[in-house]
């Protein structure tokens, strides 16, 4: 189950990273052209992990994605190709994200949200589709915390440490916040099969 769940989060194939880093090194010559095919490759994913982050507070997702390429863009010169550009990206763009969820921590509205939506609904794509577009909903559900520990660790491929370290908190509550996401997910996803299996038999 969780491996579906991690798997149908996963981003598409990330863009080839011998190809990423000549583009960096147009960009740090300062072709604009060049950022802007970075910027074309990876917005997408930028946009998915910021979106995930906020969850349901994600109406800034757009303005948040420009601001994480903009503060790419200035921090360039300190990408040492030691990784893919892609992971040094998408953690700039995570921090993007926890920076936003720090503004407005203590905000009712940003408050934890045990509150069970109906989640997903059948379309004409298909099950995959369907799927993919429940397990995003629901992950939008879940409480902030266990939230961004849920996507940074089995999405981003955080450790608990660097989780800790950017959230505040204690490792074992990192580790806590993970079990406590994926329980409320397994719980969500299989109240909304349930739902559906008993609308199929009536």
């Amino acid at each position: 189950m969780l491996t579906t769940i991690v798997t149908a989060l996963m981003p598409a194939s990330a863009p080839a990273v011998d190809d990423d880093h000549a583009l960096v090194r147009a960009s740090l010559d300062g072709d604009m052209a060049a950022f802007e095919a970075l910027y074309r490759r990876h917005a997408g994913r930028v946009h998915g992990v910021i979106t995930r982050l906020l969850g349901r507070h994600g109406q800034r997702a757009e303005d948040l994605t420009q601001e994480a390429f903009v503060r790419a863009w200035q921090a360039l010169g300190s990408y040492r190709f030691e990784s893919a550009f892609g992971t040094w990206l998408h953690r700039l763009a995570a921090n993007t994200a926890l920076m936003e969820l720090r503004r407005h921590r203590g905000d009712p509205a940003m408050e934890d949200e045990e509150r069970l939506d109906r989640i997903g609904r059948p379309d004409s794509a298909g099950h995959t589709t369907a799927l993919a577009m429940d397990l995003e909903r629901a992950v939008a559900t879940l409480p902030p915390r266990a939230r961004a520990v849920l996507v940074l660790y089995d999405v981003e491929g955080w450790t608990h440490e660097e989780i800790a370290n950017e959230l505040d908190m204690a490792v074992g509550t990192s580790k806590a916040q993970l079990h406590r996401a994926r329980g409320l997910l397994r719980d969500r996803l299989e109240a909304h099969a349930g739902t559906h299996a008993f609308g199929d038999r009536a």
